[in-house]
């Protein structure tokens, strides 16, 4: 009896030691999911409706899991991109049209995480955020351009690792727990303006088009077997969780620090001097720290996520283990993307705000559809076989595909109106 437990124990902790070996691609997704721009979001929901949304998180996070995993679940099957899916059983022409929405929102995005950086070393030099924007720019395009792909998903993961920094700095601001639990537990909505505009934004930043062509991608290029579609769920769950814990943990610290102060936060400029006073040293320097990282993060896989769709859609050769010189346009699209994204920041005409809004009426008009293509595809037995969308993926996804296809025509409506 006690050698058969120990055999168990045995195959327990080696079963355990090979999913912590896998994971990968889920988990850079979440961390990749709050980047500076979302940090801004999710901060200005605490700052300007407390806890009350709390628990909208609780709700998205299954949906974020169901939608990542059954991206993943195809990528592995069929061996293709989301691209690659598309233009093989629907319509080139409908898929050079979602790339280029895609492309036009991510670049958007990476603009607005570039000056999120540059501006966290403004507060801490004084000098102008024009002077960190390139040299920002060329560390990034070095570090994919010139390392092997084995070594940037380390480099990846531990960056990922490094934004617990904003649970500690929400443990640092001491928020009332018994609160924070209703508001966590219990659905609350206010019929609001203010109330209203902060639950889309919020789940339009944590529902990304971006994240489910990166996950696809990766999961492409980590070349797993058929055999493996059903184990992706753990590294995807891992990633999803940490993502929107994350999430939680920026909520708490905008509230316990900014709600009912009235503080005008537009950008990573006007939150930090308002967070600054409040936070104190510590925890700003936790916060300032998180935003340098998870822009670290974030914008490779915005430029990734646009360089794999734009190579995919067209039949480049692409792909983080090819040199420069092997995978040309794949990597001119990453490096392009970074330079339009500071052009966007140099350019008088677009602000950091205008950057963000426009890049989320954009998801809001992509999510949807990808998610009807993947839901069809996910449930095509001659293409999956005996791997279909599980009923969980199923219903959470679809969930998901009506509350964002709702967002967009409030978004569109706003911006119409």
């Amino acid at each position: 009896m006690q050698l058969r437990l120990k055999e168990k124990i045995r195959f327990d902790i080696a079963k355990n030691r090979e999913r912590i070996k896998q994971l990968g691609p889920g988990l850079i997704t979440g961390g990749a999911g709050d980047d500076p721009a979302g940090i801004v979001t999710y901060t200005v929901v605490g700052a300007t409706t407390g806890f009350s949304q709390l628990w909208l998180l609780l709700l998205s996070t299954p949906m974020m899991i169901a939608i990542q995993n059954l991206v993943a679940r195809i990528a592995i099957v069929t061996g293709k991109s989301l691209p690659e899916i598309t233009t093989a059983y629907y319509s080139k022409k409908l898929t050079v049209l979602m790339i280029m929405i895609l492309a036009l929102a991510n670049i958007l995005t990476i603009g607005a995480d570039l000056n999120a950086i540059a501006a966290i070393f403004h507060t801490l030099t004084g000098y102008r955020t024009v002077y960190f924007l390139i040299p920002i720019t060329a560390l990034i395009a070095y570090l994919i351009t010139f390392g092997q792909y084995k070594k940037i998903k380390s480099i990846f993961i531990g960056m990922t690792a490094v934004l617990v920094v904003y649970i500690i700095a929400a443990v640092l601001s001491k928020p009332p727990v018994l609160l924070l639990l209703k508001n966590t537990l219990v659905p609350h909505i206010e019929m609001n303006s203010a109330w209203i505009i902060a639950a889309l934004g919020m789940l339009g930043t944590t529902i990304s088009p971006y994240l489910m062509f990166w996950q696809a991608a990766e999961e492409k290029e980590e070349k797993k077997s058929i055999v493996q579609a059903d184990e992706v769920g753990f590294d995807t769950i891992t990633g999803m969780v940490y993502s929107n814990l994350l999430a939680y943990a920026m909520i708490i610290t905008g509230a316990v620090m900014l709600y009912g102060t009235h503080s005008n936060i537009e950008d990573v400029m006007t939150l930090t001097e308002a967070l600054r006073p409040a936070a104190g040293d510590y925890a700003f320097a936790l916060f300032a720290l998180g935003i340098v990282v998870a822009g670290f993060l974030a914008i490779p896989v915005l430029a990734g996520s646009t360089a794999y769709a734009v190579a995919d859609t067209f039949g480049w050769r692409e792909g983080m283990d090819y040199k420069v010189s092997d995978a040309k346009g794949f990597y001119i699209v990453f490096i392009g993307a970074l330079i339009i994204g500071d052009m966007i920041d140099m350019y008088p005409g677009i602000t950091v705000v205008d950057a963000l809004y426009y890049s989320q009426v954009l998801n809001g008009m992509l999510i949807p559809v990808l998610i009807a293509f993947a839901l069809a595809i996910g449930n095509n037995k001659t293409i999956m076989g005996e791997y279909v969308a599980t009923r969980f993926q199923n219903v959470f996804s679809l969930f998901a595909m009506l509350v964002t296809l709702g967002l967009t025509v409030v978004m569109v409506w706003q911006w119409i109106g």
